[in-house]
């Protein structure tokens, strides 16, 4: 039985992807986005981004315009406050700190719960999209509404495929 092009058109994608830059407009990384039964697996490679401990994030608009405050906030569907350790929290988009070595390249897996790629309330492909965004400085994980991360350093606007 051949179901045709109409049908995959209605499915919701699996996975998603983000091309990674830094404000000079320069690719420094690649995020792949996988939907899973409880979330959503996040996979990132970056290839340029500075050394040290950078915060993590979605952020709740998909546009990436140096410096990167077109983003928006964090992803926060459920109007909660900000942060991992924030008994009030944590939004949708708060992901844990990564620590890119001196080598300024790094692969890692991170799991979101709180999203998802498919339609519904939770997901990155709301009416204005969603971007992958990591900070120049670290997340207190507690501090809303940001966790005083500091600058924006890379932004990659979250696409499917």
């Amino acid at each position: 039985m051949f179901l045709g092009p109409a049908l995959f058109a209605q499915t919701a994608p699996d996975s998603a992807r983000a091309e990674l830059k830094n404000a000079e407009g320069q690719v420094v990384g690649q995020a792949v986005l996988t939907d899973a039964p409880q979330g959503v697996l996040l996979h990132l490679t970056l290839t340029d981004v500075p050394e040290g401990t950078h915060a993590f994030h979605i952020h709740a608009v998909g546009k990436c315009e140096p410096p990167f405050t077109t983003a928006g906030g964090h992803f926060n569907p459920a109007t909660k406050q900000h942060g991992i350790e924030n008994a009030m929290g944590m939004h949708a988009g708060d992901l844990p700190n990564i620590d890119v070595p001196a080598s300024r390249r790094l692969t890692f897996d991170a799991f979101d719960r709180d999203i998802t790629i498919k339609a519904g309330p939770n997901s990155v492909f709301d009416a204005d999209g969603s971007a992958i965004v990591i900070h120049q400085g670290k997340d207190d994980y507690k501090s809303d509404p940001a966790g005083n991360a500091g600058a924006r350093i890379v932004c990659g606007v979250i696409t499917k495929p």
